[in-house]
C-alpha cells in the first residue's frame, strides 16, 4: 500500500490541535488521507463479492472477471452487494494517565513545550490525539455508510452511545470527545466485560487506550471477552514519546496521576530498569493479544494520524 506523503505534515497532530474543531479534523484528516493514497484500500472497501452473472452489451467492462474467461472463453461479471451494516464500536480509556502530558507534567519532568503545540500553548495529551483518532474513524466509517458506536470509560463506563450511521449521530460524539474530563482512578478490564455483554450485534471493537492498569491480565481478559462473543477488535496503545524513550537527563519528581504518589530521582539511575521493565510491558501484551486474535497496534502520539488510519485500514484488509 503506496501513499504520496505530499501535505503529510499537515497531519501532525501538533498542527492539527491548531484547528481546534473536531469535526474540521476529521474532514480534514479522512479526505486528505483517502486523496493522497496512490491506490487506496478505500474503494471497494464496503463491498463484498455476491455472485456472477454473464456479461450483457453495456456492462461496465471493468468489472468482467478475466479468471474466469480464461477457464471458460466466457464473459463473466462480477456483482457486489454493499457492506451497510457493519457496526464500529469505538472505545476510549479516559482515566487520569491518558491526560499526560499536561501542563504540570511539563513543569514535573522538565519538558520543552513543542512551538507547534495546540493553540492554547499546552502540550498534546494522549486523550486529545485519541480524540482526533475516534473524530477520524467516525468520519471515515460514517462516509462508508458503517454505523458507529462510542464509549468512554476509566473504572466504569460513563457514556455509551449505540451504533448508528446518521450525520447527526457522529456529531454527538464529536461533541461527547469535547466535553470528556479525566478520572483518577481506571480498571480497564471490568468496563470491557460490561460493554461486551451491551453490545447486541457482533462488529469491529477498536479500543484507544495506554492500557495502564494494576492487571493487564484483566484487561487482556476483557478484550477476550468480545472476541468470545465473535468482535473483530484491534487495540491501539497509545503512548507519548518520552513513556517510550525516558529521555530525561536532569534530577527529576515523577508523581503518578492515579494516586498521586511521587518520586524525586536521576533518571541515568533507573532509565535502564525503566526501559526493561516497559518493554516487558509492551511485550506482554502484544503477544498475548496477537495470540488471542486481536490486533496490537502500538502507537506514539508524535505519529501523523494517517499512519494511524493507514495502520488500521491495513488490519481491515489483512495486508498484515
Amino acid at each position: 500500500m503506496q501513499q504520496n506523503t505530499e501535505g503529510r505534515r499537515f497531519l501532525n497532530p501538533a498542527i492539527l490541535a491548531q484547528i481546534g474543531n473536531l469535526e474540521l479534523i476529521a474532514k480534514f484528516v479522512v479526505e486528505g488521507f483517502i486523496s493522497g493514497l496512490h491506490k487506496s484500500p478505500y474503494h471497494g472497501f464496503s463491498v463484498e463479492f455476491s455472485q456472477y452473472r454473464q456479461y450483457m452489451p453495456g456492462d461496465d467492462t471493468k468489472h468482467i472477471d478475466w479468471k474466469v474467461y480464461g477457464r471458460t472463453d466466457r464473459y463473466y461479471i462480477k456483482q457486489f452487494e454493499e457492506e451497510t451494516n457493519l457496526n464500529c464500536y469505538l472505545l476510549l480509556d479516559t482515566s487520569q494517565s491518558m491526560a499526560h502530558p499536561s501542563p504540570e507534567d511539563l513543569d514535573d519532568l522538565d519538558i520543552s513545550r513543542p512551538e507547534d503545540s495546540a493553540n492554547n500553548g499546552e502540550p498534546l495529551s494522549k486523550l486529545r490525539y485519541a480524540s482526533f483518532l475516534i473524530a477520524s474513524l467516525s468520519y471515515f466509517m460514517a462516509k462508508q455508510r458503517d454505523a458507529v458506536g462510542f464509549a468512554y470509560f476509566d473504572e466504569k463506563v460513563h457514556q455509551y452511545l449505540p451504533a448508528r450511521s446518521s450525520a447527526s449521530h457522529m456529531h454527538s460524539i464529536l461533541v461527547t470527545l469535547e466535553n470528556i474530563q479525566t478520572e483518577k482512578e481506571t480498571r480497564i478490564g471490568e468496563p470491557l466485560h460490561q460493554i461486551a455483554e451491551r453490545l447486541t450485534k457482533r462488529g469491529l471493537v477498536i479500543l484507544i487506550s495506554d492500557l495502564y492498569d494494576e492487571n493487564p491480565d484483566e484487561v487482556i481478559e476483557g478484550l477476550e471477552h468480545l472476541r468470545y462473543e465473535g468482535h473483530e477488535v484491534i487495540v491501539f496503545h497509545l503512548l507519548a514519546q518520552e513513556e517510550v524513550d525516558f529521555e530525561f537527563d536532569k534530577l527529576i519528581r515523577f508523581v503518578d496521576s492515579e494516586n498521586d504518589q511521587e518520586i524525586i530521582t536521576t533518571p541515568q539511575v533507573i532509565r535502564d530498569s525503566y526501559l526493561s521493565n516497559f518493554n516487558e510491558f509492551i511485550d506482554h501484551y502484544r503477544t498475548t493479544l496477537n495470540q488471542s486474535d486481536i490486533d496490537y497496534n502500538l502507537i506514539n502520539t508524535t505519529t501523523p494520524i494517517d499512519r494511524s488510519l493507514s495502520a488500521y485500514l491495513a488490519k481491515r484488509q489483512g495486508f498484515v
